[in-house]
């Protein structure tokens, strides 16, 4: 545990046990202690993700799907039958609509001699490639506007609904997926991040030993700094930070009406297996054979 900490955080090691063993090993709780203590490096959990897989995009015209399939390694992300699987899956949720991951599953489609349905080539691609893979979520986007999204590589993927220039919305597109944003305002960031941001901020503000007056200021303050840092039209837009996204788009004569963010593995823990376990688990299991 206290290696996986360290993993997430880059904190030191003993920061990590300590951290630990106050929080009575709640690996969530030790992370909040952890920025306490040492403030934004801490955060670096965020933009660490641990499952494997890809996130595929389809848009036609103003319909379209963000779509996460997962998978054990990352050999399997550049193999061409399980990419292949994966945008035919993000272009039969744009046309059909699926209500969830078992009626996506339910659709007609074949591939590599597998078939007659979606659900039947993943099984198939399974057995011929020899790892396990799912379709983990998938959002579809209908008459809202018009789409646009991004793909960075396989493991980031956007889509932006919009209205305006599609540059623009582009443009936007590639700052989210870069930035992270969590909502489109201060007013739309969720109220249980903010509580989150609130009690990191009161330890912070209690460990300094500022008079009560002043201790509320510089909680207040710190929220307030988080509420701009992750709402998207409040952020420094990445091609030029001299303009806040929301003045950029402005300036286009662009409207964002919403945007959908997958990050591949994103709350997924994944299994650390212990090789020299293992190793010793083997060994023994022989001598007794």
């Amino acid at each position: 545990m206290v290696a996986e900490l360290r993993a997430k955080t880059d904190a030191p090691m003993m920061e990590c046990k300590k951290a630990l063993a106050e929080a009575a090993g709640d690996m969530a709780k030790a992370e909040e202690i952890l920025r306490v203590k040492l403030g934004s490096k801490a955060g670096k959990a965020a933009s660490r993700v641990t499952a494997e897989g890809v996130v595929a995009a389809s848009i036609e015209g103003t319909t379209g799907a963000l779509l996460e399939v997962n998978c054990e390694t990352d050999f399997v992300t550049k193999n061409d039958s399980f990419l292949a699987m994966a945008k035919a899956a993000a272009e039969l949720i744009a046309r059909h609509n699926p209500a969830d991951v078992a009626a996506l599953g339910a659709l007609a489609y074949s591939q590599d001699g597998f078939g007659p349905t979606l659900e039947e080539v993943r099984k198939g691609l399974i057995g011929k490639i020899g790892e396990n893979m799912s379709f983990r979520r998938f959002k579809r986007f209908e008459g809202g506007g018009k789409l646009v999204s991004y793909l960075h590589g396989t493991r980031i993927g956007v889509v932006v609904e919009f209205d305006g220039d599609e540059t623009a919305a582009k443009d936007v597109a590639m700052h989210v997926a870069a930035m992270k944003p969590v909502a489109l305002t201060s007013a739309d960031v969720p109220a249980e991040l903010i509580e989150r941001e609130r009690s990191v901020a009161t330890a912070k503000a209690a460990e300094s030993g500022k008079p009560a007056d002043i201790a509320a200021k510089m909680i207040e303050g710190s929220v307030q700094k988080y509420l701009k840092e992750v709402s998207l039209f409040n952020q420094p837009f990445v091609k030029n930070d001299k303009q806040t996204v929301e003045q950029m788009l402005k300036a286009a004569g662009t409207s964002v009406k919403g945007f959908t963010l997958y990050v591949v593995g994103e709350g997924i823990e994944k299994k650390v297996d212990d090789f020299a376990a293992e190793v010793a688990a083997q060994v023994a299991a022989a001598k007794g054979a």
